[in-house]
């Protein structure tokens, strides 16, 4: 397991230096100056050019991005030009909040979705297995945000059960806080329940097609048995892979639930960022982002190892 881990930490170390690259990249391309803001009114050419010396605009390219990689390799990300506070600090802030939304919102989906997938595919064609699909089918198409506020609507406002916006630290009072993040945690579990129930139903339905299935019921092991130690462990592999891509996602920043709930996570972090052209905090969150999504692409490639020792000795 060790080899086949660091084989893909190799292979991840260049797919970062791309995403770096083409993030930088990316940057230039974005209209405005971001130092007319910071010079203030008046926009002095002299502070103009102060400015430009100190953040290293006047510099090629290659210069520009080797300085930014190398203060990255070394933990700096850079100061938010916009408030001066390190970007580090501004990620530190907002990734624990993003990483709470990400972890309730998979564990609501991953509850939800695949029971739902294996009850529809042990009942096929019956009407359980249709208004689960009608179910699916609504949770991928309701936008968040509109479910978003039909919740904040009916169950903060008429019903005054949860709170309608805000976040608490776990820290602070823990079950605040899980109350504060339930209702945005739901909004986004809806439409990740919903893939997870269709994959799950689509696997579940080829390995129960599958010879040693039949063999299994024929030997007379109980029903029960044969879906959940039999079926279900051979169906989960494309359902981690499915999981961990999804959770990455949340991870990048749910930006339309956050906005709506009023959470300071890492979508309202870059949409600001954007709006404001503070490169490095863009820079910042992005390349963050993308190191969360190889993470969870080397915890599939584990998980699959242990629902699947036969990957432990490839050949």
């Amino acid at each position: 397991m060790l080899k086949i881990v660091l084989r893909r930490l190799l292979v991840a170390i260049p797919t970062l230096i791309l995403v770096s690259l083409i993030v930088f990249s990316l940057q230039k391309l974005l209209p405005g100056d971001p130092l007319l803001t910071l010079a203030g009114e008046e926009r002095d050419p002299q502070v103009l050019a102060f400015l430009r010396e100190k953040y290293h605009l006047d510099d090629p390219f290659h210069i520009q991005y080797l300085a930014w990689l190398g203060n990255v390799l070394s933990g700096d990300f850079g100061h938010s030009l916009r408030t001066g506070v390190p970007v580090a600090t501004l990620i530190a802030q907002k990734l624990p909040v993003t990483l709470q939304l990400a972890l309730m919102a998979i564990v609501l989906a991953l509850l939800i979705g695949i029971p739902a997938g294996v009850l529809s595919a042990v009942r096929k064609g019956t009407p359980t297995d249709y208004a689960a699909n009608v179910v699916a089918l609504s949770g991928v198409s309701i936008p968040n945000f509109w479910l978003g506020i039909i919740l904040i609507m009916v169950v903060s406002v008429q019903w005054q059960l949860l709170p309608a916006s805000g976040y608490v630290p776990p820290t602070e009072n823990f079950l605040q806080s899980i109350r504060t993040m339930l209702m945005p945690s739901f909004v986004l579990a809806t439409a990740l329940a919903a893939y997870l129930m269709r994959h799950t139903r689509s696997a579940m339905l080829s390995v129960l097609s599958s010879d040693y299935i039949r063999t299994a019921k024929a030997k007379g092991l109980l029903p029960k048995a044969v879906v959940l130690k039999h079926a279900l462990r051979n169906a989960l592999m494309p359902i981690v892979t499915l999981t961990t891509l999804l959770f990455g996602e949340l991870l990048a920043g749910a930006v339309l639930t956050e906005q709506v709930f009023t959470i300071p996570g890492f979508g309202k972090l870059i949409v600001d960022a954007v709006f404001t052209r503070d490169y490095a905090v863009v820079q910042g969150v992005v390349l963050c982002a993308a190191v969360g999504f190889i993470f969870m692409n080397l915890v599939a490639d584990i998980l699959y190892i242990v629902i699947n020792p036969r990957l432990r000795h490839p050949q």
